[in-house]
């Protein structure tokens, strides 16, 4: 059932200008690994552009709930005018997912990680950090953020992340989140000493073209592709594809 819902969504018509992005983000295959079903309580953490918000609230919108979950205003990584956007896009998310999904807008929420309910906490089944791991470790916010997000989880509610992934190999001052790309094994760790076990990964959004190594960054591959100079550059990166990605499931730990 789970399953058929989540197609359904997927090949809805409304999707039709993101489907594009769905051979190198694998939405059907990831949100099937992280055990995302119709009527779960689900919260994205920093939303961004909406990309998975129009399929979660397609997904989700009928029977389940989705919860924009935003980045804390106050953490100290933010100035002032940032503070206001963040807070700006917490307001008007429901409504947004509502225009995207045309479901009941009370199907949808949003909140900033400093003002959540206490009535929230430990009602989510699952939360997603859809390549979000980076920015909050080039900011220094991973910590207090990770920390809140798990105090909204059930006891035994799970995070999946999805996450550009850097080579085993490759030096720490790469792969520190500042070029968007985070070493597997470093992400399991933190997870782990935050209070998550480690439940599983899925090579869904795996792509053994990239090398991982560019000189600007994922922002290198597209869409971005920051730092093509000419043509052949751009051919070369589009040949590649969007980023090779890690694709991990934590369940929280009592």
């Amino acid at each position: 059932e789970a399953r058929a819902a989540l197609a359904k969504a997927v090949a809805h018509p409304l999707r039709e200008s993101d489907r594009p992005r769905d051979q190198y983000r694998r939405p059907a295959e990831t949100l099937a690994f992280f055990g995302v079903a119709p009527d779960m309580k689900v919260g994205e953490y920093a939303p961004g552009g909406g990309w998975y918000s129009r399929l979660l609230g397609l997904y989700l919108g009928e029977r389940g709930k989705l919860v924009g979950l935003y980045y804390d205003p106050t953490s100290g990584a933010f100035n002032e005018k940032t503070q206001q956007n963040i807070r700006d896009g917490a307001a008007k998310y429901s409504a947004d997912v509502t225009t995207w999904s045309g479901l009941p807008a009370e199907r949808f929420a949003a909140h900033t990680l400093d003002a959540v309910p206490a009535a929230e906490k430990g009602t989510f089944d699952r939360i997603l950090v859809m390549r979000a791991m980076h920015n909050m470790m080039r900011m220094n916010i991973a910590d207090r953020e990770i920390k809140a997000l798990r105090e909204l989880l059930k006891p035994d509610g799970m995070i999946g992340i999805e996450q550009h992934r850097a080579r085993p190999d490759a030096p720490y001052a790469y792969a520190n989140g500042a070029n968007g790309y985070l070493r597997e094994a470093d992400v399991i760790k933190f997870m782990e000493v935050h209070g998550f076990t480690f439940v599983g990964k899925s090579e869904a959004n795996a792509n053994r073209k990239d090398p991982a190594n560019h000189a600007d960054g994922v922002w290198s591959l597209p869409p971005s592709l920051r730092g093509a100079k000419d043509d052949a550059a751009r051919a070369r990166l589009q040949a590649i594809g969007e980023s090779d990605r890690m694709t991990l499931l934590f369940r929280k730990r009592a």
